[in-house]
């Protein structure tokens, strides 16, 4: 979601200004303290005259987010699927490359969607740096506005984020956003940058 709202928040009985994030998965406050709040830890959640209360262990949180107050709660009570997160939609050529989960495969077979020479959509499923080098082979088989997701574990020394990022802008790719892609997993997307776009 990436949104983000310069706000206070009142928590544990202190006033603190900073600015307020509403990702995928939690939200994210920073300023003279930082706070992330995971949705699924969320107890309640509510919107009232320009403020959104959060009720969780720890908590409760209140944050003066003013006409967004109510936005973020519907977006909170009803997050994105995985395949919404990460932009596939009926129709779409999708391309697989490496291991993905049961789940995953099984969320994609019922998109009904299609197969061609280049890709809209890549999953490339990364479990250490060596596999990135598949990269740069991966590229002429994406269609000119299509995104390549990079799918790697979260938290391990095999690969990481900056290695993911710098062997994308190494195949002339362009990183544009991260989501979850499950409890163990991050993807990262890449896109063809718009001057190195043709209609071929």
């Amino acid at each position: 979601m990436g949104q983000e709202v310069a706000c206070r928040m009142r928590y544990r009985e202190r006033t603190l200004a900073g600015q307020a994030y509403l990702e995928t998965d939690h939200v994210l406050f920073r300023g003279e303290e930082r706070l992330k709040v995971v949705f699924r830890d969320l107890q309640s959640v509510r919107a009232e005259s320009g403020v959104l209360y959060l009720e969780f262990n720890g908590g409760p949180a209140e944050l003066e987010l003013g006409a967004a107050a109510e936005k973020w709660m519907r977006k909170i009570l009803n997050p994105p699927s995985r395949l919404q997160k990460l932009g596939v939609k009926p129709g779409l050529s999708i391309r697989l490359v490496g291991e993905f989960d049961r789940e995953f495969r099984a969320d994609l077979s019922q998109c009904q969607l299609q197969e061609a020479d280049q890709a809209d959509l890549i999953f490339l499923a990364a479990g250490k740096t060596s596999t990135l080098s598949q990269l740069r082979k991966l590229v002429p088989r994406l269609k000119p506005n299509g995104a390549l997701w990079v799918v790697y574990p979260k938290g391990v020394t095999a690969i990481r984020e900056i290695e993911v990022i710098e062997a994308g802008r190494a195949a002339g790719l362009k990183d544009v956003k991260v989501a979850s892609f499950s409890l163990t997993h991050t993807a990262l997307k890449f896109m063809i940058p718009v001057a190195r776009r043709s209609a071929g």
